[in-house]
């Protein structure tokens, strides 16, 4: 069945507004201070991200095809598998579901946020932050996750299981979401994702918070471009493989 472009956009902005609600969210349980799950450990935050993957997958995966990432709709459009009219309504709609899942996320942790001093946890609820203060780290391990993100799920959702069973290739891109944030997290968050990040910076830069810090804006560029550059090359190989 084929649904309107306006039906995909809400899809995906649902879809990614979920993504951060999950993700960040999971973040700001570990990171925020009086919270539950204060300083509960990572593989919290590695859940939540697999989880608000796989959510929007059997959501909406039959609507839009729940890309809920702009380096995954540019990539995709760039290797001629997505039309390039619907490029920038995609990415519209996936950067306002990025924003306004962080401002739901905002309301929900206020009065954590205010309780908490460390300006680093509070931008890494919202955005990817350098843990090595390399931009070059940086890029590199947005590089390649994002890399493994995409050349992943390309295989994942094109394998014979997944034509036979669709929830299965969805738990999988979870898992490989989960995988990913263990494994890889450390240097920068990870992002591998331009909504992901952009959306919930753009909000953290307009928080009414005294105690917030910096939104980091220099480093913003390399959780946009090098996704999108992962992205680009991910499928091009997918492409030439099969």
């Amino acid at each position: 069945m084929h649904y309107s472009l306006a039906v995909r956009m809400v899809c995906e902005m649902i879809g990614t507004a979920i993504l951060i609600l999950f993700g960040n969210g999971a973040v700001a349980n570990v990171e925020l201070k009086g919270t539950k799950g204060y300083r509960n450990g990572w593989i919290i935050v590695a859940i939540g991200y697999g989880v608000g993957v796989m959510i929007p997958a059997l959501m909406f995966s039959k609507i839009s095809g729940s890309h809920t990432n702009p380096a995954m709709t540019i990539g995709m459009a760039i290797n001629g598998l997505f039309p390039w009219s619907e490029v920038l309504p995609y990415i519209l709609a996936q950067m306002v579901g990025a924003i306004i899942g962080q401002v739901i996320l905002y309301f929900v942790y206020l009065p954590f946020y205010k309780k908490t001093e460390d300006v680093a946890s509070i931008l890494g609820t919202c955005s990817t932050i350098s843990a090595s203060g390399s931009y070059v780290n940086g890029f590199v391990t947005e590089f390649f996750g994002t890399f493994l993100l995409v050349l992943g799920a390309m295989f994942i959702l094109n394998s014979s299981a997944v034509k036979i069973t669709p929830s299965v290739g969805y738990v999988g891109l979870g898992f490989l979401v989960c995988s990913l944030v263990t494994s890889l997290g450390g240097p920068t968050g990870p992002g591998l994702n331009p909504a992901r990040d952009l959306g919930p910076r753009i909000v953290h830069s307009l928080l009414p918070l005294e105690n917030k810090g910096k939104s980091e804006w220099a480093y913003a560029w390399i959780p946009v471009v090098a996704p999108i550059a992962a992205s680009i090359v991910a499928i091009f190989l997918y492409k030439q493989i099969f």
